[in-house]
């Protein structure tokens, strides 16, 4: 029988309040990276297995312990397809960094993985060079795009920093903050509040009343 132990979203990151895509590479590593370390404190094996402290882009798995074997898991994709650069293998980067014991290659179409570049999309380096290009040649869509880059004062060379601080603050406490946020005091319906027995009865006899006086209001006018 399967058991689920861990489930997350991309919207739960510590960075995604900010960033406008949630389907980015480089908060896919965070949530894969927050992921490997929350199910290996769960299972108190973090101190252990600390996983790569520094993203460097290189390939890196984690090597057995003496008092315990890592953590193993399987990288199920679904129907996502699998092409060189897709998100699924930013989590997947990001839950080997955290310590998890993951089946994978460094090898693509018999092409070695490109450290530099991976760590390039890891700390958002393609985007700080497009907020800079935006900057420069369209800086109305800069303002309207990176809103809330502009709001936090996050500037494009800024970006690499902020990345190292959010993957820091991973390792340093991945276990869940509890919601500060109250709850509503309505519940929001989006569909029809289902009546009761009585309730429809009730409505149906005023429906009827209804009719029975609009009838009677006709008929007194024929009548005159």
């Amino acid at each position: 029988m399967l058991q689920v132990i861990i489930h997350f979203f991309f919207s739960l990151c510590a960075c995604a309040s900010f960033v406008a895509n949630l389907k980015c590479l480089k908060l896919a590593y965070c949530t894969g990276l927050l992921l490997a370390r929350r199910v290996l404190k769960m299972l108190e094996m973090d101190d252990e297995y600390q996983g790569n402290v520094e993203a460097t882009g290189e390939d890196f798995s984690v090597e057995p312990a003496e008092s315990r074997r890592p953590f193993r898991a399987l990288l199920d994709v679904g129907l996502v397809r699998t092409t060189t650069g897709n998100r699924v293998f930013g989590a997947l980067k990001g839950a080997l960094d955290g310590g998890l014991d993951i089946p994978h290659s460094d090898k693509r179409d018999e092409k070695q993985l490109d450290a530099e570049v991976h760590r390039n999309y890891i700390f958002g380096g393609h985007v700080a060079s497009y907020v800079k290009t935006l900057m420069e040649d369209e800086p109305e869509k800069y303002q309207v795009h990176f809103s809330e880059y502009i709001k936090r004062g996050i500037e494009p060379d800024d970006m690499e920093e902020m990345y190292k601080k959010v993957h820091a603050a991973i390792h340093a406490d991945p276990t869940t903050i509890k919601s500060t946020k109250q709850p509503p005091k309505e519940h929001r319906r989006f569909n029809l509040k289902k009546l009761t027995y009585e309730e429809r009865k009730a409505k149906l006899i005023e429906r009827l009343n209804a009719l029975n006086a609009s009838a009677d209001a006709n008929e007194d006018e024929d009548d005159e």
